[in-house]
């Protein structure tokens, strides 16, 4: 018998073809010497046939073997039993918990029909999400290419942004935690704070009572307001599940750019910074004093009002202390290292960088400036450690050097020279240091273990659904 024979859809011609021939299963039983509970789980497909019997089947049926052992189902509706029976033997469906169907004739082929779909989509939103590092690094570059054609400016979130504050009447300056909760309950949700929130998320929001839990914490970019205004950004945007990897990413982007355009509002920021620049005194720190944000919330928010309305062309980038690049942008040219597919996130910036520079400054929590010399020109940047909870990040924003006349810092003293990353520069030690310690060093490397696992499965990668729906089960009333 071939070893390729497909049980179900075997089962499901036999039956096909025994039922047009207006044979029972005892009579065709009785005609091929086997009990009707034996064909029975043939039709099944729970028994495997031998090449005997497949013979004598279709000598009695009047059909060639060939027909019996065909891969195609018979018709649509037994197509549908098939798929319905192999979804209820996934293990994601057997997550729902559900007791078996077992698919008579008198189940409407409709009702398959919806349940083929159910599964489809249950199956769809379970893996498509998930993408290998190369798609997720391609799908990163893809995203950083549209930010930067626009100018890193997103019109229908500015307007969007700015009904929302009219919505809940903001007159101007830092926006309180009152009007963010008059912002949270405009949009239909309540606020509670948990500490016990799972380490996988930032906020969780129970759309059944229409409640967003947070924790309170108060460093970096990721404070309390900006949390909360990124995940009540999801819903005022229109947002729905993602339907991919690059969705997930670009629901993220402009769920941040929202909260950034809330809490910096268009309207005042730039009046302010066309101010600034007629002075010759812009600088990231006012933007982040006037509006009581983080400096890489304000260094952000310049890239995004920097083009449309200063005419300057800027980039960004925050970085840690070894260097590696967590996310940038850029249209002023500035090349940075990137892969094969065009990805900055998780290459190594040069050593001679401001970002990178700045950790080692006298005062490494206060501004740094400093002139590079790159192979596409020469930049003047400001860099800032923002201090986190586990790790500093360095913010850098920089210009071309015909565009430092207008910042704050420009006087600076700080050069350095990089060839990074089309030439021999900081990649190599210098060659006194190599003669030194090549061949009498032998160092034990640290395991980056995140570079060998697969990006994380789910919907929201990196989401962890059981301590999700644990965490509301905990809080949610009883009945509610």
């Amino acid at each position: 018998m071939p070893t390729d024979i497909h049980l179900a859809t075997f089962g499901q011609r036999l039956r096909h073809v025994r039922r047009t021939r207006h044979m029972t299963l005892a009579e065709l039983g009785e005609r091929v010497g086997r009990a009707p509970s034996q064909l029975s789980l043939l039709e099944n497909g729970r028994r495997e046939p031998k090449l005997s019997l497949i013979k004598a089947l279709a000598q009695v049926l009047d059909v060639p073997v060939d027909d019996l052992l065909s891969t195609d189902p018979p018709s649509r509706r037994a197509q549908l039993e098939i798929a319905l029976e192999e979804a209820q033997r996934d293990p994601l469906y057997k997550e729902l918990d559900l007791p078996h169907l077992r698919v008579g004739p008198r189940v409407p082929t409709e009702v398959l029909e919806h349940l083929s779909a159910l599964y489809d989509e249950l199956k769809r939103r379970d893996t498509k999400p998930t993408a290998t590092p190369e798609e997720a690094r391609i799908a990163n570059a893809d995203l950083r290419r549209q930010m930067r054609e626009r100018g890193n400016y997103f019109e229908d979130i500015e307007k969007v942004a700015v009904r929302t504050l009219e919505a809940v009447g903001y007159r101007g300056g830092t926006l309180s935690d009152a009007s963010s909760a008059a912002i949270v309950m405009h949009c239909g949700f309540s606020v509670r704070y948990a500490e016990d929130l799972p380490r996988s998320v930032r906020s969780i929001t129970d759309l059944r009572n229409r409640r967003i839990y947070l924790r309170r914490e108060s460093l970096g970019m990721h404070t309390p307001r900006g949390i909360l205004l990124q995940t009540v950004g999801h819903f005022v945007l229109g947002h729905e599940q993602p339907r991919d990897f690059a969705d997930f990413l670009r629901q993220r982007v402009e769920a941040n750019y929202f909260a950034a355009a809330v809490l910096v509002p268009e309207l005042e920021a730039a009046p302010f910074l066309v101010q600034a620049k007629a002075d010759r005194d812009l600088a990231v720190e006012d933007l982040r004093d006037m509006f009581s944000v983080s400096y890489e919330m304000a260094a952000h928010r310049f890239t995004n009002l920097a083009t449309k309305y200063l005419d300057l062309r800027c980039h960004f980038v925050r970085n840690d202390e070894a260097g590696t690049i967590y996310k940038a942008y850029e249209n002023d040219g500035l090349l940075f290292p990137a892969d094969s597919t065009g990805a900055i996130e998780g290459q190594r910036m040069c050593r001679r960088w401001a970002g990178r520079r700045v950790f080692a400054s006298a005062d490494r929590f206060s501004a740094y400036h400093q002139y590079t010399d790159t192979p596409d020109g020469t930049h003047w940047c400001v860099a800032h450690v923002d201090p986190g909870r586990e790790r500093h990040f360095a913010v850098t924003l920089g210009v071309p050097f015909e565009e430092s006349r207008w910042f704050r810092g420009r006087e600076t003293s700080n050069r350095a020279v990089s060839r990074c990353p089309t030439g021999p520069c900081c990649s190599n030690p210098p060659p006194d240091l190599a003669a030194r310690w090549e061949g009498a060093a032998w160092p034990s490397a640290r395991a980056h273990s995140h570079v060998l696992a697969v990006l994380p499965t789910g919907t929201f990668p990196g989401v962890d659904e059981t301590d999700v729906y644990t965490f509301l089960d905990r809080h949610t009333p009883e009945g509610g």
